[in-house]
């Protein structure tokens, strides 16, 4: 374990996806989603081929013991893809990002109701507030004027409709991968991952695609490449340090939303934005640091079961 390599990695990744989430954005409101889609898989195959061919580990990312998996995983990400392009393209950085951040709150829910797993009143409580965040967040948009305003304009409520349906999306993608980790390797996930978004986003191709110039073509394959570098380091970073540790940083993005929003496109966030993104990343935080302390108490459990055992006498060991 090398705790801070493992932040570092993190952060790093963090920085790589809301990059690329700029450019996206950048992009967006001209290009087809589809076309975007197409891009940013294809050009993550090139570094996660590189990368796992350098260290000898190709071959294990092309092997899977279960395709089906791979293929449902596959189909519900293309699904979340589109949903967030959708959004980045029609709403300000921040406020697609934050909306972004309410899935692990909604993956907690769909584990108690798909996964059956056993969710107490505290995280409960914070997937509530989480939910009162991205209330706030779309607060604005319920506004007697900003509602007439928003139904007249499908753009933006398209943006509204497609964060809130990628965010239950991507919920149900992590619930997918939680249950294909089990046979399947990260670097197999992320192969087939981009593989099969890919070809989706190519079957948009009859459907109206731009010839895009030069610098165009070069951002797009920017957005693959770190797409595709993200996802590498977000792996890495697991490796050098336990989920709990690094998971927090991952709303460094937000930070870096609200720059890069600014700077690029003039974007300068609501009081209610910037309120609702906190409540968001404060009751996600929650949720990491519950989930740590739970984690803890099953370890420090596992670990004195063995000795409680081990002190009883024998006739006791065999009665148990």
């Amino acid at each position: 374990m090398n705790t801070g390599k493992g932040i570092t990695l993190k952060l790093v990744s963090a920085v790589l996806f809301a990059v690329m989430s700029a450019l996206i954005r950048y992009l967006g409101a001209r290009y087809p989603i589809g076309e975007v889609v197409f891009f940013r898989s294809a050009f993550a195959v090139v570094p996660v081929v590189l990368v796992y061919a350098w260290r000898r580990e190709l071959a294990a990312a092309v092997r899977t013991e279960n395709p089906l998996g791979q293929a449902s995983r596959g189909a519900l990400s293309i699904v979340g893809m589109f949903c967030n392009f959708g959004a980045l393209a029609r709403l300000p950085l921040i406020e697609a990002n934050a909306i972004g951040f309410s899935s692990p709150l909604i993956g907690v829910a769909l584990a108690a109701l798909v996964l059956k797993e056993r969710v107490r009143i505290y995280r409960w409580s914070a997937v509530t507030i989480g939910f009162v965040g991205v209330l706030v967040v779309l607060a604005p948009h319920f506004s007697r004027d900003e509602l007439t305003l928003m139904m007249a304009s499908a753009a933006s409520l398209a943006g509204v409709t497609y964060a809130v349906a990628g965010s239950v999306i991507n919920a149900g993608t992590m619930i997918q991968t939680r249950h294909l980790t089990k046979s399947e390797r990260t670097s197999s996930i992320v192969f087939y991952f981009s593989v099969i978004c890919a070809l989706s986003g190519l079957v948009t191709l009859p459907f109206g695609w731009i010839m895009p110039s030069t610098a165009e073509f070069a951002t797009l394959a920017t957005i693959g490449f770190l797409g595709g570098m993200g996802h590498i380091l977000l792996t890495e970073s697991y490796r050098y340090a336990s989920a709990s540790v690094v998971a927090p940083f991952d709303y460094t993005s937000m930070i870096w939303a609200l720059i890069l929003g600014y700077l690029m496109f003039g974007e300068v966030p609501t009081a209610m934005i910037v309120l609702g993104s906190a409540i968001i990343a404060g009751a996600g935080l929650f949720v990491i640091w519950r989930e740590h302390q739970l984690a803890l108490a099953h370890k420090t459990a596992a670990e004195v079961s063995p000795a409680v055992t081990a002190a009883l006498p024998s006739s006791a060991r065999r009665a148990g």
